[in-house]
């Protein structure tokens, strides 16, 4: 295999989206409406697929036998931060993002660490957009030295600290961003994440509610590089179903007031609604409701696919449903991830940030280097081609003995491309219970 240098020009970035997406798991990515005997969850002019079964990443946490000892070098042990969010419109991400780093690094010293060291890892708030935090934050974990910055989950972050990073011969590993911007950026090669872009979850979204049987469509939207991103997928997929979408209502950063917004895609009478929102999905689903909108009529999408049993009275969101990159979290991961953190509540993306610790260790080990540059030329030779493995012990055990490698994760296949995007993934569709919760009902998985 041809490994990619960082300092490569990445031609096949705007090229990697151009392929369609591939569903292989049952009905949902179709364009006709499923018959009355395949329904689950019913509304006015919407009756969803039936769940068929959920895949579940096969990867196994903390597996692995014993592992044969790293060549000795002299150098320096891999440092890491992590950019996640502790507090803003994105918090309640933080806590199993920042449990599947801790995990990951755990099992990665349990192995004994990288290049015979212990990696040590330097956790830092990203806040939102409305804060300055993250490029704080970013200085911060720069000046410490680190090799490379696990985050931030927010696109808008993102997009306002990476060339901070990457122009400091940094990594930037994103386990949550999801705007195809990134895609085309000029990181010199040192921008990754292992969240699909938006592309796949927008087609997933827009075919899923026309499956539902939904002709029109209202949409109310955040407007920054995540919301109009993952809006324009949406649209896309859903009219290239047959579709029609008769409101578009688009809300700033920092907005509290939404009646307007809600006014106006009411007023249009859709047959389904997605709410392309953060945290204010908390203020602008109860207005929804209140204008006679059923819970099984509204989508939601990752940006606030989370429960909800506090905010809301029991049974407010029951028959809502959503998408949200990656596949389900297996029972032996969220025990592992709970004996990191026992206050979790949720696992979004904890699966997607645990592999990108485990990428970047199995990169360093391959590459015989710490330094950020090199790392980066190794993560996609990692990801493809080789012996098939999905943890760290396991992997490094492959590489010590002159082995290739295909790391398979927690949040499913990771095969990137030269653009650093992962070029296939699970999209799983989640449907909100009596307690404001939402549950795991299938995943489509895709590829671009």
């Amino acid at each position: 295999m041809i490994s990619l240098s960082p300092a490569a020009p990445r031609l096949a970035k705007l090229t990697a989206l151009s392929v369609g997406v591939a569903f292989l798991v049952t009905a949902c990515g179709g364009t006709s409406t499923p018959s009355s005997t395949e329904t689950t969850t019913s509304a006015t002019g919407i009756s969803c697929p039936a769940p068929g079964a959920v895949p579940g990443s096969t990867a196994q946490a903390g597996a692995g036998g014993a592992v044969p000892p790293a060549t000795t070098i002299t150098e320096t042990p891999l440092k890491l931060g992590s950019l996640l969010p502790t507090t803003g419109s994105l918090a309640f991400l933080g806590p199993p993002e920042i449990a599947g780093v801790n995990l990951g690094i755990k099992e990665v010293n349990d192995a004994g660490g990288v290049l015979g060291k212990p990696v040590e890892v330097i956790h830092r708030d990203s806040g939102d957009t409305k804060t300055d935090i993250a490029t704080q934050s970013t200085s911060a974990l720069l000046g410490s030295g680190v090799s490379a910055i696990i985050g931030a989950a927010s696109s808008g972050v993102s997009k306002t600290v990476i060339n901070q990073i990457t122009g400091a011969g940094v990594i930037q590993f994103s386990p949550a961003n999801t705007s195809p911007d990134f895609t085309a950026w000029d990181d010199k090669g040192l921008y990754w994440r292992t969240a699909p872009s938006d592309v796949l979850q927008g087609k997933v979204l827009g075919n899923y509610m026309a499956a539902c049987g939904a002709q029109t469509l209202g949409m109310i939207v955040l407007n920054d590089a995540y919301g109009t991103g993952l809006q324009k997928n949406v649209k896309a997929a859903f009219e290239a179903a047959g579709g029609k979408v008769v409101a578009e209502q688009l809300y700033n950063t920092g907005d509290s007031q939404f009646s307007s917004q809600v006014d106006a895609v009411v007023a249009a009478k859709p047959d389904a609604i997605v709410l392309i929102t953060f945290d204010e999905a908390k203020s602008i689903y109860p207005l929804l409701t209140g204008k006679g909108v059923k819970p099984t009529q509204m989508f939601m999408v990752d940006g606030n696919l989370y429960d909800y049993s506090k905010d809301l009275s029991a049974g407010t969101m029951k028959g809502t449903q959503g998408t949200q990159p990656g596949t389900f979290a297996k029972e032996d991961f969220k025990k592992a991830l709970l004996a990191i953190d026992p206050a979790l509540k949720t696992y979004n993306y904890a699966g997607e940030s645990y592999d990108a610790v485990n990428l970047i260790a199995l990169a360093a080990e391959e590459a015989k280097s710490t330094k950020g540059v090199d790392i980066a030329a190794h993560l996609k030779d990692v990801s493809e081609g080789g012996e098939k493995c999905n943890n760290f012990a396991s992997c490094v055990t492959l590489l010590r003995n002159g082995k290739d490698i295909d790391y398979d994760g927690q949040s499913g296949p990771i095969t990137f491309s030269d653009a650093g995007d992962p070029t296939e993934a699970y999209i799983g569709i989640y449907e909100y219970d009596n307690d404001n919760k939402p549950q795991p009902v299938k995943a489509e998985f895709g590829k671009l």
